[in-house]
């Protein structure tokens, strides 16, 4: 499986951003799909995920209410809609998948990661 994320680049804060990440290979469309990011010097960190029909997702409290984790099984891939952008979001923003059927938070339930794209929100 590979995850290929994009959609990263410079903002403002206040503005809004749309990640993708579209799997190729020997995808499974029921899994369930994370977004991690990791900003300089601090540890990689749960953002959003989302189950394998869609159905349920889950958000750090950080991100509530301003990110949205979608998906469109039919072309493999997941979508991260940010908004009211900080400048404390600026990171690398990962996507990854498990072949568990739960919704986790921790990194090391992932097996499957996309290289990242870099999120970079301006004061």
């Amino acid at each position: 499986v590979q995850l290929q994320a994009s959609g990263g680049g410079l903002v403002r804060t206040g503005g809004s951003l749309r990640l993708s990440c579209t799997a190729s290979g020997r995808t499974s469309r029921n899994c369930v799909m994370g977004w991690f990011r990791q900003a300089p010097g601090k540890e990689r960190e749960f953002a959003a995920g989302i189950s394998g029909s869609g159905g349920i997702t889950s958000y750090a409290d950080s991100v509530k209410g301003r990110f949205t984790i979608s998906r469109d099984n039919a072309k493999n891939t997941v979508y991260l809609e940010m908004s009211s952008l900080k400048p404390e979001d600026t990171a690398v923003y990962y996507c990854a998948s498990t072949p568990t059927p739960f919704l986790l938070r921790g990194a090391s339930a992932y097996n499957y990661w996309g290289q990242g794209t870099l999120v970079t929100v301006s004061s």
